[in-house]
C-alpha cells in the first residue's frame, strides 16, 4: 500500500539473503506509488487499489501468464520479514518431494515475542503452532504455490478484495487433487494486529463468506455452512456497528454476483473432512 517503505526495504533484504538459487521479485504498489527499490526488484504501479487479490494477480501475471516462467510462486506481506535465510530451499525441496503438495502455508510470529496468533494456525485444533501438518486452507500474507495450481484451477478471485479469497483457491484446488501443508519451521516474522483493524472487515468477512459458499459448496451445504458462520459471529458479541456492518455484508453476499459457480466433488467433501474441517465451519 505504500505507506510501510522501511519495512518493505527489510523484507526485500531478507529474500535476497536466501540461500539457493537468487528469488525473483516483483513489487506490485497496490494504487500507490512505490519507494525505491533494489535494481534487481521489478516494480509494478497500480493506478487504483484493486484488492488484495486481484493485486496479487497481477504479480502472477508479472512472471508470464498464470506465473508459467517460475514453478514457484512466493506471496509475502510487505510489513513481514523472513526469519530464515533457509526459507526458499525448504519450499523447493517440500514440492520436490511431494508431486501431490500444491501450497505451503507458512508459520507468521510475532518478531518480539515469538508468539503465533491462533487465527494464523489454519486448522481447528490449532492450540499448538508447532505442529505441522496437512491443512485445508492458507494464510494469504506468507506462503508458496506452486505455478500449476494456477495453470489448473485459476488465480485468486478478484471481486472479493479482501478475505477469504484464500480458502476460494485452496478449496478448488484440493478440488483439483492438490494437498496444502501448514509448516511450522517456515516462519514470516509480522506484528501481532487484529483483522478488525480494516474499517471494512466486517462487511467483507460477511459478504465474502457467502459468497465462498455459492461458489464452492455443493447446495444442501451452502446453507449449513452459513448458518453455523452466523451462530459463530453472535457467539462472539460484536458492537453493534460491527454487526450491522456483518449483516449488511451478508445480505450482499446474497443480493450481488458472486463469480462462477463451481460446487467441488462430494470426494472432496470427504477429503476435507478427514482433514479435520468439513465445509460446514
Amino acid at each position: 500500500m505504500g505507506n510501510r517503505p522501511d519495512e518493505l526495504r527489510a523484507l526485500l533484504d531478507s529474500v535476497a539473503r536466501q540461500h539457493g538459487d537468487p528469488v525473483q521479485v516483483v513489487v506490485v504498489g497496490n494504487g500507490s506509488p512505490l519507494p525505491p527499490l533494489p535494481a534487481d526488484v521489478r516494480a509494478v504501479e497500480l493506478p487504483e487499489n484493486v484488492g488484495i487479490p486481484a493485486g496479487r494477480n497481477v504479480g502472477i501475471e508479472a512472471f508470464g501468464p498464470g506465473g508459467r516462467d517460475v514453478d514457484i510462486l512466493l506471496f509475502l506481506d510487505d510489513d513481514g520479514l523472513l526469519a530464515g535465510d533457509d526459507t526458499a530451499e525448504l519450499c523447493r525441496t517440500a514440492f520436490a518431494a511431494d508431486p501431490a503438495l500444491g501450497i505451503i502455508s507458512f508459520r507468521i510470529a510475532d518478531p518480539d515475542t515469538g508468539v503465533t496468533q491462533r487465527r494464523h494456525v489454519p486448522r481447528l485444533r490449532a492450540s499448538d503452532p508447532m505442529r505441522s501438518s496437512r491443512v485445508t486452507t492458507f494464510l494469504g500474507g506468507a506462503n508458496a504455490v506452486r505455478t500449476r495450481v494456477f495453470a489448473e484451477v485459476g488465480g485468486l478471485p478478484d471481486e472479493f478484495f479482501y478475505a477469504h479469497e484464500e480458502t476460494d483457491l485452496a478449496w478448488r484446488a484440493l478440488d483439483a487433487g492438490w494437498m496444502i501443508d501448514y509448516r511450522s519451521d517456515l516462519v514470516l516474522f509480522h506484528p501481532t494486529t487484529a483483522p478488525s483493524r480494516h474499517a471494512v472487515y466486517h462487511r467483507m468477512v460477511a459478504r465474502n463468506r457467502v459468497w465462498l459458499a455459492r461458489r464452492n459448496l455443493p447446495l444442501p451445504l451452502v446453507p449449513a455452512y452459513l448458518a453455523v458462520w452466523m451462530l459463530l459471529t453472535l457467539a462472539r458479541r460484536p458492537s453493534g456497528p460491527a454487526l450491522r456492518a456483518w449483516f449488511g455484508g451478508f445480505k450482499e453476499g446474497w443480493t450481488t454476483p458472486c463469480g462462477p459457480r463451481r460446487p467441488m466433488k462430494w470426494r472432496t467433501v470427504w477429503r476435507l473432512t478427514r482433514l479435520g474441517r468439513p465445509p460446514v465451519i
